[in-house]
């Protein structure tokens, strides 16, 4: 079993996990070469923990781009178990996720990040990117805070046997937890669990986004900020 590691300054690459998690089109492929390098450098991760995450980058970026794309959103956005939107993990359609959203907003607010208009706070990426910004200390709790979801998402991601899974993987190392096996849920069919209620003609209360959306991250940032990956 892990201990919990002494804190110590992963903001590059925990910005670098949050890229890879984000739609893989033209722009962010053409940043996996500096991705990479900020891996090295930084060496926050384990040395296996390091070489699977440069697989998932040759893999990337050697990838056909509409295979890269397809599969991207068939494994995060067509999914319930592997979606990337915590409080889907956490608070499912119930009315808790809505003040939870709004709480977690402010969170990123007072941190000096905004997040574009119609951006959720629970994406992943997102969530990343204002961890980056924090302090180690802070950042290794809110990181461990979150570890049973990153857990379920890893036992998710490798039972679908794709490298995407070593991003949830490294997220765990960095939280100073191990992975653990979990009995997923089995999930309805794809057309019920994304099936429109009738009543509202076209207003889905099942996920945030329907299938084949990708999901871009655009954060407006504070002049405090610290800058993120270059795009």
């Amino acid at each position: 079993m892990l201990g919990r590691r002494k804190p110590s300054s992963s903001s590059g690459t925990l910005r670098v996990l949050a890229a890879l998690l984000t739609y893989p089109d033209a722009e962010m492929r053409a940043d996996l070469p500096e991705m990479r390098e900020i891996l090295r450098n930084e060496a926050a991760l384990t040395a296996t923990r390091q070489t699977e995450l440069e697989a998932l980058l040759a893999a990337l970026a050697g990838a056909d781009a509409l295979d890269a794309e397809a599969n991207y959103v068939e494994l995060f956005d067509r999914s319930r178990a592997t979606s990337l939107h915590l409080f889907e993990h956490v608070h499912g359609d119930s009315r808790d996720r809505g003040p939870a959203m709004i709480d977690l907003a402010q969170t990123y607010e007072k941190a000096g990040l905004y997040l574009a208009p119609g951006e959720l706070p629970d994406y992943l990426p997102v969530v990343l990117e204002f961890v980056s910004t924090q302090p180690p200390s802070e950042a290794s709790a809110f990181l461990g805070e979150m570890a049973h979801i990153f857990n379920a998402l890893f036992n998710a991601l490798q039972e679908r046997a794709t490298p995407y899974a070593s991003v949830l993987g490294a997220l765990l190392e960095l939280a100073g937890e191990q992975a653990r096996p979990v009995k997923l849920a089995a999930e309805p069919p794809l057309d019920e669990s994304w099936a429109e209620p009738p009543v509202f003609d076209g207003c889905s209360a099942k996920g945030q986004n329907r299938p084949g959306q990708p999901q871009p991250i655009r954060i407006i940032r504070g002049i405090n900020a610290r800058q993120g990956v270059s795009s």
